[in-house]
């Protein structure tokens, strides 16, 4: 079922009002309706949702999950999931989507591992494929954790190009191949990550010329994450933000943005981390979008 999942540390619970109350200021803090079990079934094996469902799982797929079964889990599977289609629709409507949660990239189609049960972004664009909303999508995933459930999901999919940047000593322990993966050293620090982005990610995306942008922007690359290794400062996380998000607003790509991972040691770090990913979209896109709440 997959390596082992990490330890997680969460944001405590007195830093999540700040973090909403400092998205609210920015702009609306929406609830996202939860995902009907129909477009989850487009991507995911009916009978594995169905035990899930009904709580008939293993100790050991709980393990891969990294949390005991509960009737939250599949609650909070299908509110991120719901509040990443939500982003989706906003991204088509008026050019940016963000939902302060999602990102649960280690879901596969069969199993859940890595604090993944439902693989939010790949519901989604599934839902904008099989819809004719579009027809060429981007998954960009910056987290510091390779996106080895959506690299599975699309691997045959050439409508969908996989793109992942993460540590290489990190987990998934055993990864699965993307269209194009940059496993980097532990310690690549602002200067060489950007790099990566610049000489290696863009001409690719370029080739691809894809209509649709999903950008998983990972907080866990920042220096003092309990599960990162790549240690960039937060001027640093913050440029890579600004590339991505300027390039997909100069491009006119409908483009939705999820948080992904952040356990900080310092939940202020993580925090400000957040927000200005927020920023960077919003600075880029100039638009009124409403981040679904948290998921």
């Amino acid at each position: 079922m997959g390596s082992p999942a990490p330890r997680r540390q969460f944001l405590p619970r007195e830093f999540i009002a700040p973090l909403l109350d400092g998205a609210a200021a920015r702009l609306p803090l929406l609830d996202a309706p939860d995902l009907p079990w129909a477009l989850a079934e487009a991507v995911h094996d009916p009978a594995f949702l169905a035990r899930w469902r009904d709580g008939r799982v293993t100790r050991i797929e709980e393990r891969a999950l990294g949390f005991a079964w509960s009737p939250a889990v599949v609650e909070r599977g299908l509110g991120s999931s719901g509040a990443t289609l939500a982003a989706t629709r906003d991204a088509l409507s008026v050019g940016l989507g963000v939902n302060l949660g999602g990102g649960t990239h280690h879901a596969h189609a069969g199993h859940a591992e890595g604090f993944s049960f439902l693989n939010d972004v790949a519901i989604s664009a599934r839902w904008l494929l099989d819809s004719g909303q579009a027809s060429r999508i981007l998954i960009l995933d910056l987290d510091v954790h390779q996106g080895n459930g959506t690299a599975a999901i699309f691997a045959r999919e050439e409508r969908v190009l996989t793109v992942s940047v993460h540590a290489q000593n990190n987990y998934p322990f055993r990864k699965e191949v993307s269209d194009l993966d940059i496993p980097l050293p532990d310690g690549t620090g602002d200067a060489a990550y950007l790099n990566a982005l610049d000489r290696e990610v863009a001409p690719v995306v370029a080739a691809f010329a894809p209509d649709f942008v999903y950008y998983l922007a990972g907080a866990d690359v920042l220096e003092g994450d309990q599960l990162g290794k790549l240690a960039l400062s937060p001027a640093g996380v913050r440029r890579r933000d600004d590339r991505v998000l300027r390039w997909a607003a100069r491009a006119g790509l409908p483009t939705v943005t999820v948080m992904a991972g952040g356990y900080n040691r310092d939940p202020h770090a993580l925090i400000a981390a957040r927000l200005g990913t927020l920023d960077a979209a919003l600075g880029a896109f100039g638009c009124a979008a409403s981040p679904a709440g948290p998921a």
